[in-house]
């Protein structure tokens, strides 16, 4: 008999962000694997789930409700909802950041010793470690009024709504690691490249076709819903029990080429742009 060293079988876990995209795929896979899912999104989940509950991010009341609706113990939680920037950013930073963040931490006391978090930043956040003053600033801000308003004020300072978030992401996912690991629980995020996802138009209507296209160069495409779900997975499972505080891309070797002046991303936008239609 093969041991089952994802070890998902009879686990409880929950997924925020099901209804498309990677987080519908990770529902589905998580299924497969004989766990006990668990959903919450804006839009009711296509995958056949334990429970669903409606949550907006956007609403602390909301949130709120979501997690007393999830009955018991949560072994595993995935964080996958996010917006992007052709939403408002003072929306887009709550939902991607402090929404989520309240989310988790009222999850908190439901998920027991070996518990895991896993959640969904991106290459967007890969600069975090230079932009600590600003992003303590903005992550002191527990009121979600107070963290909108923030945003709305410091818009020049801040730069990209999107970004910002995914910074913060990346900043609270490791300096909460070490307390998290004292109850034994584990926490870690991704950083996707672009996915081929409806999102990814709303990417190209902000960013470009030539960056996009230039983040697509380490593999020659985009990843797909189920290339970033398998990763969320693995963080989240038995195997990875020693594995906490950790930012992975998950980008067919993107960051790593750009870290080291192997890839070049002005060179890989021109070039991006030079096959573009016109």
């Amino acid at each position: 008999m093969t041991h089952d060293i994802l070890g998902y079988a009879g686990k409880r876990c929950v997924v925020m962000g099901c209804f498309s995209g990677t987080g519908e795929a990770l529902a589905r896979q998580l299924v497969a694997l004989g766990a006990e899912v668990h959903g919450a999104d804006i839009k009711p989940s296509p995958v056949g789930l334990a429970s669903f509950t409606t949550v907006d991010l956007k609403d602390r009341d909301s949130i709120e409700a979501g997690v007393a609706a999830i009955d018991g113990e949560i072994d595993a939680l995935f964080n996958v909802s996010g917006l992007p920037q052709t939403f408002p950013g003072e929306d887009v930073v709550t939902v991607n950041f402090v929404g989520l963040r309240h989310w988790t931490q009222t999850c908190l006391p439901r998920i027991p010793d070996g518990g895991a978090i896993v959640t969904v930043s991106s290459l967007a956040g890969m600069a975090w470690l230079t932009k600590q003053p600003l992003l303590r600033e903005f992550m002191a801000l527990t009121d979600f009024a107070e963290a909108r308003a923030w945003y709305l004020a410091n818009r020049e300072r801040a730069g990209d709504p999107y970004t910002l978030s995914k910074e913060a992401i990346n900043t609270w996912t490791q300096m909460s690691a070490p307390e998290l690991m004292r109850r034994g629980i584990r926490i870690n995020a991704t950083m996707p490249s672009p996915i081929d996802t409806p999102m990814l138009a709303d990417f190209a209507q902000i960013a470009g076709e030539a960056v996009l296209g230039a983040f697509a160069k380490a593999k020659g495409r985009f990843s797909t819903p189920e290339e970033q779900a398998l990763p969320l997975i693995l963080l989240n499972s038995d195997a990875a029990s020693f594995i906490s505080g950790v930012c992975l891309p998950v980008d067919a070797g993107l960051a790593g080429g750009l870290a080291t002046g192997v890839l070049d991303i002005q060179k890989m936008i021109a070039e991006a742009g030079a096959r573009s239609p016109a």
